[in-house]
């Protein structure tokens, strides 16, 4: 064992030179992306669309200020407007999201959030002028059958369900939109006052805290063995800044914070921001991880990750929602008492109405002169979307704009029709409402596979106890190729489209299908503590051969215990690949290969047999027991020897083919399977 260890020492830094010259390819990947997002910039001036640049302030404010002062209300153009808006949007978070924070400078960012913020209130006082616009020519939709106005507006991003009582009669307090399927039950009071009731479903949440939207991405960062030192000490550096302005800011916004609508501006966003990063920790205990991982930044990462909470202040008041835990899913639904302003009259020839220059007002249910009073209650029947999906009862909450928050109280009698895709319920005013879901409902994984397919294509599945998801990988995009829920395609609207990780990220956590954890996720979930080094360096090393091995899950993930990591790997060039394992001792990690013989005569699915290895980041070697065996053990295979990467490993094992096909690998394919499984973090979280 001797002789090994000192053989292993003599050829490491050959192996970790060999190992550097291949990681190389993920520094080009950021030039690359880095130059992508240059050229983007670029690419826009010359397009001369008329678009604004969403990153120029004085484009985007000319843009905004030219909308404020257009008087036209109609709630079409509103809607086309309204999509241009959301798309500038978009865009904003994805820079927030994607670029790096070298690219991207703190005076830069918080402007990009007040952007954001901006461009939301604008979005909803124009739905909110369109609606006034369209109350004071209520008579105009009025329905045939009971006198009333209604209409139902609709496109890809809102849904619009607009009702004005002209008649006053008490029969008609109820409602259902039959093109939407939403409705409600009016009290007798309401019945019979001059209100209108308005349903606006934004398919997308411009309610929620914007940090809910924002969360960051784990960062890519180059192992390189020269630079670890400083990675590190940049990284506690950057964390005591943290810590100590996370101390420094509140919690709560200031007056001066808080936006007309009351929701937040960017600062507050920014101290909001701090505080989920708030380390709590000295001085003392972060350099003294520091000395011992040798770390880089996403390292570091992950780290704090599981430590960041231990001092949190907890959610006292069970009403309020815990959006750590708890996610709005398929949007959010503004439900408003409105005051119905006066109508038109037709004298003789003449069309008289009397004007109000006072806006949209709110119609006060329960009256303020009798809060103490016992009022009845609103029924609200709502119609779940179908590009949605809820896998348990949806959480049913109420947005508090004084408190910032979603709160559960003064909602009843809930009823939900899974079938029906309905939901039925009671409550106490006119809210706004969001139903949220567990966002941890598919965590952890039952099981995970990556394997490739092709030149620069291979194919992540990862198995939850209510889907299957399907993401195949081609070059610098990835595609979720399926979902999968008892046995049925589900979600077809966002299959089949080739788009960035971070797209993909959003589009399935929207859809409600989420397998990306969060820096406060292990609260939620049972998962296995890990070493951070070995989990970060698989996970690049994974990706730097992904092209010609596979690697899945294992039974022996939930066997081994909270100190144990496992995964199984196999060596296909091609085709489908069999389970295989990783398996952490403490700070090791263990992992079968089954070997696939790459060549064109040979059958996709040879498989040769599994075989055991342990790494921990720093070593390799190769396990003497395989999967069967009754009980692990950390001796030695015969004839086999220690390594210092993976990758060697590996290679002890490998055909000439698949080394081939991992030294030619594409460093965009090398860099999307590395930001997949680090989002997904599949070695922790199954």
């Amino acid at each position: 064992m001797e002789k090994l260890e000192a053989k292993d020492q003599e050829r490491r830094e050959s192996e970790l030179g060999e190992l550097h010259s291949l990681e190389q390819k993920f520094l080009s990947a950021e030039q690359w992306k880095t130059d992508y997002r240059a050229y983007g910039k670029w690419e826009h001036y010359l397009s001369c669309d008329g678009s604004p640049d969403p990153t120029v302030l004085q484009e985007i404010n000319t843009f905004m200020s030219l909308w404020r002062e257009d008087q036209n209300e109609d709630i079409q153009l509103v809607m086309e407007k309204g999509e241009q808006v959301l798309n500038l949007i978009e865009k904003l978070q994805f820079l927030l999201l994607d670029t790096p924070p070298s690219e991207i400078t703190e005076k830069e960012t918080v402007q990009y959030q007040e952007s954001i913020l901006e461009l939301q209130n604008l979005l909803h006082q124009k739905y909110n002028g369109a609606t006034e616009h369209l109350l004071k020519t209520a008579n105009m939709y009025e329905d045939s059958e009971t006198g009333n106005m209604q209409a139902v507006i609709k496109d890809k991003n809102v849904t619009f369900c607009i009702w004005a009582n002209l008649k006053k009669k008490v029969r008609l307090k109820n409602h259902m939109f039959c093109d939407a399927q939403h409705g409600f039950d009016l009290p007798k009071s309401l019945a019979m006052s001059s209100v209108a009731v308005r349903i606006l479903h934004t398919h997308y949440d411009h309610v929620s805290p914007l940090w809910l939207q924002c969360q960051s991405v784990p960062r890519l960062e180059v192992l390189d063995s020269k630079e670890l030192t400083q990675h590190s000490k940049d990284n506690v550096e950057e964390l005591e800044e943290e810590e100590k302005k996370a101390r420094e800011e509140p919690s709560m916004p200031t007056e001066e914070e808080m936006c007309s609508d009351g929701r937040k501006s960017a600062v507050s966003f920014k101290e909001t921001s701090n505080s989920i990063a708030d380390i709590n920790e000295t001085e003392e205990e972060i350099e003294k991880k520091s000395e011992i991982l040798d770390v880089p930044s996403q390292v570091q990462h992950l780290l704090t990750q599981e430590e960041i909470n231990e001092k949190d202040e907890s959610i006292t008041d069970e009403n309020i929602v815990d959006l750590q835990q708890f996610v709005p899913v398929g949007g959010v639904y503004h439900i408003d008492a409105l005051q119905l302003p006066p109508q038109v009259k037709q004298i003789k020839d003449w069309s008289m109405v009397e004007v109000l220059n006072v806006g949209l007002q709110v119609y006060p249910y329960p009256p303020e002169e009798a809060e103490d009073a016992t009022h009845p209650p609103i029924q609200i029947t709502l119609r779940l979307s179908d590009n949605v999906m809820y896998f348990e009862d949806p959480v049913i909450a109420r947005w508090d704009p004084a408190g910032q928050q979603w709160r559960t109280d003064g909602i009843s009698n809930i009823t939900y029709e899974r079938q029906a895709k309905s939901i039925t319920f009671e409550m106490r005013a006119f809210y706004t409402i969001a139903l949220l879901q567990d966002a941890h409902l598919n965590m952890p994984y039952q099981a995970w596979e990556l394997r490739p397919t092709g030149t620069d294509e291979a194919l992540l599945i990862v198995t939850t106890v209510f889907a299957t998801i399907q993401i195949q990988i081609k070059g610098n995009q990835c595609m979720l190729s399926s979902v999968v829920v008892e046995e049925k395609d589900v979600l077809s609207h966002v299959t089949g489209k080739w788009i960035s990780p971070v797209d993909l990220r959003a589009v399935l956590k929207k859809a409600g299908v989420n397998i990306f954890p969060g820096a406060y996720s292990h609260k939620y979930v049972s998962v296995n503590k890990k070493a951070p080094l070995a989990e970060v360096r698989t996970y690049q090393q994974m990706a730097l051969v992904a092209s010609a091995f596979a690697f899945a899950w294992s039974k022996w993930n939930l066997e081994a215990g909270q100190e144990q990591v496992v995964f199984k790997e196999s060596g296909a060039a091609a085709g489908v690949a069999k389970p295989c394992i990783l398996q952490r001792q403490t700070r090791w990690k263990i992992l079968v290969l089954t070997q696939y013989l790459v060549s064109e005569h040979l059958k996709a699915d040879s498989v040769k047999d599994w075989s055991l290895y342990m790494f921990n980041g720093q070593k390799a070697q190769k396990l003497k027991i395989t999967e069967t065996s009754e009980a692990f053990s950390e001796e030695l295979e015969e004839d086999s020897e220690f390594h210092s990467t993976l990758y060697h490993m590996l290679k002890d094992f490998a055909s000439k083919e698949a080394i081939d096909k991992v030294e030619t690998a594409s460093f965009l394919f090398i860099d999307v399977v590395y930001q997949l499984l680090l989002a997904t973090r599949v070695l922790t979280y199954s």
